[in-house]
């Protein structure tokens, strides 16, 4: 029997288990590896909340000297994107001449991205990559590139894994899909 969770009014299955999402994170490191391994000391920015367990596991599967900060943004009401991105929590860390990679928990709109660039560009870093744990390309309306994607979806709203419906669910394992 399928396994079927509420969170607040809404039912969610289970449409990701934990170890494909393992999987898919462990091919996300072996392209971060192969292309930073002589770049230096890169800086990972996590994109607080829903990238913490991504990275978490992410910078585990890394095998070079790293730096890890966060930042927060906030996108999301409910299940859709209000179209407006507000930075609640910003960075500290100096990062003009280093490499940054901005981890995100999911690329939906690119609203989000877009504005995060924007903002890092100002502080003159040497590049700046984009890492993404689920990637819709369905929905994604802006130019930059997305350079690492562990697992592309359509335009389903999912929790688990650091994302969550209202706050909750990010506790979750495995990634859930709203039932209708």
């Amino acid at each position: 029997m399928e396994k079927v969770i509420k969170l607040h009014d809404k039912r969610f299955r289970v449409m990701i288990p934990a170890a494909k999402i393992d999987e898919a994170v462990g091919v996300v490191a072996a392209r971060i590896n192969a292309d930073y391994r002589q770049k230096g000391v890169p800086l990972f920015i996590g994109v607080l909340n829903g990238a913490f367990m991504f990275l978490s596991d992410l910078i585990k599967k890394i095998e070079f000297d790293c730096e890890i900060s966060f930042v927060k943004l906030a996108s999301y009401c409910g299940t859709c994107s209000t179209g407006e991105v507000r930075s609640l929590i910003g960075l500290n860390n100096p990062i003009e001449g280093r490499h940054v990679v901005i981890v995100e928990d999911i690329v939906d709109t690119g609203e989000s991205i877009e504005h995060m660039v924007r903002e890092l560009e100002a502080m003159h870093p040497a590049s700046i990559r984009v890492c993404t744990l689920f990637f819709k390309p369905g929905s994604y309306s802006k130019h930059i590139p997305i350079d690492y994607r562990a697992l592309e979806i359509g335009n389903e709203f999912i929790v688990g894994y650091g994302l969550d419906y209202d706050q909750l669910g990010r506790n979750l394992k495995d990634v859930y899909v709203v039932t209708e």
